[in-house]
């Protein structure tokens, strides 16, 4: 609704919803406040906002816009209450501060009214006990914006109000700031209008003359970054104001761990490993002996023995070339990603039931929720943006929140229930929960005649698995149950989010099967505030299933037998039509001898794959290995060639999100020494081994261009419109089309009707016994990602150091370990060496490590069970023995 006001004399049309200050900014008229932050609810505390409205005082930002305002910015009583404000906050305040940070808002408002401070600074308010965050309460005003945001946006309530009235202070809730509840997110120094609250690199390197807005290269939330450049150096990072991802918030990750790119062990020229010392070499002389080994090795075993394994980390772009590659340069579908080692579960599961391996909904979804429910993911340590945005809603009684996890994460804790189950018996308890729904009428009835197949049958199977039944295997009480079926299937819309705790599993697909046929029974599909929505590990997991690194599927995630020939017409040869090794094949066949080389760009296959000692002998049998990477990591002892990557801080391209969103990631300075963009590489690999003529690509838009015409759901997402527009879901079919948001409204990709899929509960090989008693989870924290390849070149090492292992109270007090602790984790496979943690988060007889850092490499330990459907690794059950050591 519009309305009409008129400021200073002029008139005016805008929003009725608007607070009069956002109408008047929005207007260009300059109205300080210190108090007000649009990421925050107002307060109308500090007065500085006041204006004259028909002549009388109001601050603007607790004031709503009216139809026939009239008001007055600067009238002589505005501007006289604006100084005496600011005279009194400046009577204490440092004079240096001002003169050398003058863009702060605080400085900025001081100086147009002609206020001076008049104070000086004290060390003892200085903490520089933090890695990023400096704390010069010299410079606060107590204008309690980072209190606000710390409470309201993120809910951590780290900045707390000490003391009262004129004595007043805001401090930290820990000794320091560094040993506080603090997780690093940056948002209170965001909002601080002074400084008080200020990046580490900021002071260090200088206040940024340029900003470029980018794509965070961590999880697959898609955070869009505004990073800040001085002298071709990124000296800082904010979040996007204008992300409809985001949202103006980061994470510790997205927001500081960005210093990789500066590590002295980054490797920036190419190399070559002679008698198993690296030697640095050219870059024709690196591409050049990499194409005659692969000529050598194809001339003599054929395609079937080479393959090339892809990380998430690269572009869209990037991943498209790589599949491009290894299809029409070396001959083979031997060509697999990470994606698929973690996700593939999420993208068969939905691809198989509904016809599309996405998300049915966005993260905007999340807000018309009624009801959500998290299913093996710590949403709020590996996706913290989202994590916190449930969080809060949950906090707040505006969503119902269904945890289903073994441990009692974070997240958990906000639950209306949390279903703590032993690991590996999900299909037993969503067989139950369909169980509840079908035998209490609980089923959406008309949208099931209307849309759904297979209930008989699917009755038939779910039948058996009461309550009480999945009680005794679970672990879960009954009651809990019936009641999180309940609050499921009435308290619509509902949405299931999920994580690797739900797909790393020998079951994994099906338990995506079985969270389908949750929504299904339910109606919670094709519905806004309702659906599936897989939480991606890795920034690009969702581009980079659905560009083609996979052994049985090309680009747009086709088939390749019933596609080959269109593809061969877009390529211009001859495809190979034999089905391809995923990952795990490829591992098995080095070790059988079958596979002599193997390309890897941006993984570490080493920390990452299960059963590392066997993957460790496959690799050593290699005749040429090739890593494309930032950082030297396990799997460089097995190397022969190393080419320097970018990072994604130096290259165009794009990502794409969890929610199917594809977001742009600019160049924001030059690649560091030789480094080059992986797309880059790959066009002179494609050249040196004579394919230059199929590899004609001038920038990454030029291979984005073919992607549109090789797959018709991003035809109508260009570039251009990525600018004017920002982040667009796929499908967006035409260029003027808007994107589909929800997807399965009307119908399914696979049609008018989707069939329900019943699983019958198979045990894990990995049961606990008497001589490995414990049940080993394995996962990420809120401070490393994955390898930790990057993040442990950061400060985020600083804050957590090492790997570690949670352990319950009981079971540490049986078998003599206290906190901290060395203690030595076995299975079947091999063992690691680890720091315990005592916690109230794992049960009796579960165990939870992270997998970050090769000092530990908890992988060693790790079962090679995998999937039956999707042939992804068990991870999240391994039967352990834990012992302490000296």
């Amino acid at each position: 609704m519009a309305v009409r006001i008129k400021v200073n004399g002029v008139e005016h049309e805008v929003d009725g919803n608007l607070s009069l200050l956002e109408a008047l900014r929005r207007l260009g008229y300059y109205v300080p406040s210190l108090c007000y932050d649009d990421r925050l609810g107002p307060q109308g505390s500090c007065r500085l906002c006041v204006v004259e409205v028909n002549g009388r005082l109001v601050t603007s930002c607790t004031t709503k816009v009216q139809d026939g305002m009239e008001v007055r910015t600067d009238s002589e009583q505005v501007n006289q209450v604006r100084r005496e404000v600011l005279r009194l906050l400046a009577r204490s305040y440092p004079r240096d501060a001002y003169a050398r940070y003058p863009f702060k808002e605080f400085h900025v408002a001081m100086s147009k009214y002609g206020v001076e401070p008049q104070g000086t600074e004290r060390q003892d308010l200085v903490d520089l006990s933090h890695p990023y965050i400096v704390v010069d309460m010299n410079r606060c005003i107590k204008c309690f914006r980072c209190v606000k945001a710390c409470d309201e946006v993120q809910g951590y309530h780290v900045w707390r109000a000490w003391g009262r009235g004129g004595r007043i202070m805001i401090r930290p809730d820990g000794p320091d700031f560094a040993h506080s509840s603090c997780v690093s997110c940056g948002l209170c120094v965001d909002v601080c209008p002074t400084g008080a609250l200020e990046d580490r690199s900021v002071l260090i390197y200088g206040w940024p003359d340029s900003w470029v807005k980018t794509t965070c290269p961590y999880c697959g939330v898609g955070c869009e970054l505004d990073v800040g450049v001085k002298d071709g150096r990124i000296v800082d990072v904010r979040p996007s104001r204008t992300s409809v991802v985001n949202r103006g918030n980061l994470c510790v990750k997205g927001r500081y761990a960005w210093d990789y790119i500066y590590s002295q062990d980054r490797v920036l020229r190419p190399l070559i490993k002679v008698n198993g010392e690296w030697r640095e070499v050219s870059w024709d002389e690196a591409i050049g002996f990499v194409a005659s080994r692969l000529k050598e090795i194809l001339a003599k075993y054929g395609p079937g023995s080479v393959g090339v394994l892809v990380g998430a980390r690269v572009t869209n772009e990037e991943e498209y070339l790589a599949g491009r590659f290894a299809r029409v340069v070396l001959g083979t579908n031997n060509v697999d990603s990470c994606a698929r080692v973690c996700h593939e579960p999420s993208a068969q599961g939905l691809e198989d039931m509904l016809g599309t391996g996405g998300a049915t909904n966005t993260f905007e979804d999340i807000d018309l929720a009624r009801t959500i429910m998290v299913v093996g993911s710590n949403t709020t340590e590996n996706h913290p943006v989202i994590g916190n945005r449930i969080k809060l809603l949950a906090e707040q009684g505006k969503v119902k929140l269904i945890v289903v996890d073994p441990r009692r994460t974070e997240i958990a804790e906000y639950a209306d229930y949390h279903l703590a189950l032993r690991p590996g018996t999900d299909v037993v308890l969503f067989n139950a929960m369909a169980n509840v729904i079908i035998s209490e009428g609980l089923i959406d009835r008309e949208f099931v005649a209307e849309r759904v197949d297979g209930l008989e049958e699917f009755e038939d199977v779910v039948r058996n698995y009461t309550p009480e039944f999945a009680e005794r295997i679970t672990g879960v009480k009954a009651n809990l149950i019936r009641e999180a079926a309940r609050l499921y299937a009435t308290n619509r819309p509902s949405m299931i989010f999920w994580g690797l705790g739900a797909t790393e599993h020998i079951q994994g697909t099906e338990i995506i099967y079985q969270l389908i046929d949750l929504a299904l029974l339910t109606g919670n599909v094709g519905r806004p505030g309702s659906g599936l929505m897989p939480l991606r590990g890795k920034n690009n997991v969702q581009g980079t299933a659905i560009m083609g690194d996979h052994p049985k599927k090309l680009p747009g995630s086709v088939p390749l037998a019933q596609n080959l020939e269109r593809f061969e017409k877009l390529w211009g040869v001859r495809l190979n039509p034999n089905p391809g090794l995923d990952g795990i094949e490829m591992v098995d066949a080095a070790m059988r001898g079958d596979l002599k080389a193997l390309i890897v760009f941006g993984e570490d296959v080493v920390m990452s794959h299960p059963y590392r000692e066997m993957t460790e002998r496959a690799l050593s049998k290699l005749e040429l290995l090739v890593l494309v990477d930032m950082f030297h990591n396990e799997t460089s002892r097995y190397a022969h060639v190393f080419l320097p990557a970018a990072s994604s801080f130096e290259k165009e391209g794009t990502f794409t999100n969890a929610e199917r969103r594809i977001q742009r990631v600019r160049k924001v300075i030059e690649p560091l020494g030789e480094s080059l963009p992986d797309w880059q590489i790959i066009i002179r690999l494609a050249k040196a081994m004579g394919y230059g003529d199929y590899f004609r690509y001038s920038s990454p838009e030029d291979v984005w261009n073919e992607i549109r015409s090789a797959w018709p759901a991003v035809y109508g997402i260009t570039y251009e419109r990525l600018e004017r527009e920002g982040g667009l879901p796929y499908p967006t079919p035409g260029l003027d089309a808007p994107p589909v948001k929800v997807l399965h409204v009307n119908q399914f990709t696979v049609g008018r009707r989707a069939r329900l899929r019943p699983v019958a509960y198979i045990p894990s090989p990995e049961q606990p016994t008497e001589e490995y008693p414990f049940t080993l989870i394995t996962g990420r924290t809120l401070y490393h990602f994955n390898m930790g390849s990057m993040t442990r070149r950061t400060g985020d090492q600083v804050i957590e150091p090492e790997d570690f292992i949670e352990i319950s109270e009981d079971d540490a007090r049986a078998l003599g370990i206290g906190d901290g602790d060395m203690v030595r984790v076995t299975s079947r496979w091999g063992s690691a060496v680890v720091r315990a943690r005592i916690s109230r988060r794992v049960s009796r007889g579960t165990a939870f490590a992270t997998v970050h850092h090769p000092e530990a490499s908890i992988n060693y330990v790790v079962s090679p069970a995998v999937d039956r459907i999707s042939h992804i690794p068990e991870y999240k059950v391994t039967a352990v023995r834990i012992e302490r050591v000296s």
